[in-house]
C-alpha cells in the first residue's frame, strides 16, 4: 500500500442505495469517519489518550469526498489512510475507498483536522511527540 494504513472493511448494502441504484453520496461519509477513528489507533495515537497525554484532541475542519465510480450492493470496499501534510496547528489526510475484490478506486476523501485545547477551547500546536508520530507515517504519493 505504498505507506499507507489499511483501516477499514465493509460491505454495501441494498439500503445505502439511492432511486439510481447505486450508494448514495450520504453513505461515503460514515465509513470515511469510522476508517479515521482507525487511524488515529493506528498512528499510535488513539482518540482515548490523546487529551490524557497530549492535552489535545483534533477537530475537523474540512472534509472533501471525490467520488469515481459507484458501488452497488454486495459490494466489498477496503478503505486506507496517509499523512499528507503537517503544519504547525493541523494535519492533512487522505483516505481512499477501494474496491476489496478488483482493488478499483472509488472515491477519495481527504481531510484536514486542527488539533483543539479543550482547556482554552482554541487551536493548539501540534505537540512534539503527536508530530514524531505523524512524520513517520507521511506519505508523498497522494
Amino acid at each position: 500500500m505504498d505507506g499507507r494504513l489499511e483501516l477499514f472493511r465493509g460491505v454495501v448494502h441494498p439500503w445505502h442505495h439511492d432511486h439510481f441504484g447505486h450508494m448514495n453520496v450520504r453513505h461515503y461519509a460514515p465509513f470515511f469517519d469510522d476508517a479515521t477513528y482507525h487511524l488515529w489507533t493506528l498512528l499510535g495515537l488513539p482518540y482515548s489518550e490523546m487529551i490524557e497525554r497530549h492535552s489535545v484532541h483534533t477537530v475537523a475542519a474540512k472534509a472533501t469526498t471525490t467520488f469515481i465510480r459507484e458501488l452497488v450492493a454486495g459490494d466489498l470496499i477496503v478503505i486506507d489512510g496517509a499523512v499528507l501534510r503537517i503544519g504547525t496547528k493541523s494535519v492533512t489526510f487522505q483516505l481512499r475507498m477501494h474496491h476489496a475484490d478488483t482493488a478499483e478506486l472509488h472515491a477519495t476523501y481527504d481531510s484536514v483536522e486542527v488539533f483543539f485545547s479543550p482547556a482554552t477551547r482554541g487551536s493548539a500546536p501540534i505537540p512534539d511527540a503527536v508530530r514524531a508520530k505523524l512524520e513517520a507515517h507521511i506519505v508523498s504519493d497522494a
